[in-house]
């Protein structure tokens, strides 16, 4: 972890937030944030619920045309993630949320014209290992990991939630990118999983248990997704 901007007597004080550990982001700071963030975004929330049930519907029952609204429903949650959480809020307390939020917005666009543009990634369910697994990251993302934070003594607004803050994000994108019908260039995992790394440090930095299975979710999902890539050609 960087250290913490400190900015005397100027947005810290205007915003209230709690003065930080000189060596790590502060576990109050890092709560400070997400309530913001949740207090400030609650249509967005309902709204992300909503694209995820539209997405997840469309993995199962949708046709092709469904693969558009799956990779825009990636790119609105990477997009809004990026600024809406890194560069209005996180960036405040930490500077490398400058650079965080540049690449979610980047791998927002990368969905954007991957997946809605040329339609290069193909959804659907799949009824081995990979399939499973997807299953499991876009249950766990959606429901199990709000779940946990409660159960951990994580209270709501200061709990990471579902589609607006980026470790449920990452796990929904590993979930739904292993629910593919063929492979896609590895360019597209670039990102998430670099963030699975350094978004599942809070696991141990900051005593967030549901972030456990963010760091999982890389370690689990790269090697299924090489395997697929040696066994199929590349799209």
């Amino acid at each position: 972890m960087t250290s913490v901007k400190h900015r005397p007597g100027s947005t810290r004080q205007a915003r209230n937030l709690p003065e930080p550990s000189h060596v790590a982001v502060h576990v109050r700071t890092v709560l400070w944030c997400l309530r913001e963030v949740q207090q400030r975004d609650l249509a967005a929330q309902l709204v992300a619920y909503v694209l995820g049930a539209a997405a997840i519907i469309s993995v199962f029952f949708g046709g092709a045309r469904s693969d558009r609204l799956i990779a825009a429903v990636l790119a609105i949650m990477w997009a809004w993630t990026g600024v809406g959480y890194h560069l209005a809020f996180f960036a405040v307390i930490n500077n490398p949320a400058y650079l965080f939020g540049a690449l979610f917005v980047a791998r927002a666009a990368v969905f954007a014209y991957t997946g809605v543009v040329n339609r290069r990634i193909a959804f659907g369910f799949r009824s081995d290992a990979a399939g499973w697994i997807g299953c499991f990251f876009v249950l766990y993302a959606a429901v199990l990991y709000p779940l946990i934070g409660l159960m951990s003594g994580h209270s709501y607004p200061g709990l990471p939630t579902f589609g607006v803050t980026p470790c449920p994000v990452t796990i929904f994108t590993f979930g739904l990118l292993l629910l593919t019908r063929r492979t896609f260039a590895v360019y597209l995992l670039a990102i998430p999983a670099l963030w699975s790394l350094i978004g599942g440090s809070a696991a141990i930095l900051l005593n967030v248990p549901q972030d456990w299975m963010h760091l999982a979710s890389g370690i689990v999902a790269m090697p299924l997704f090489l395997a697929s890539h040696r066994r199929h050609a590349t799209v």
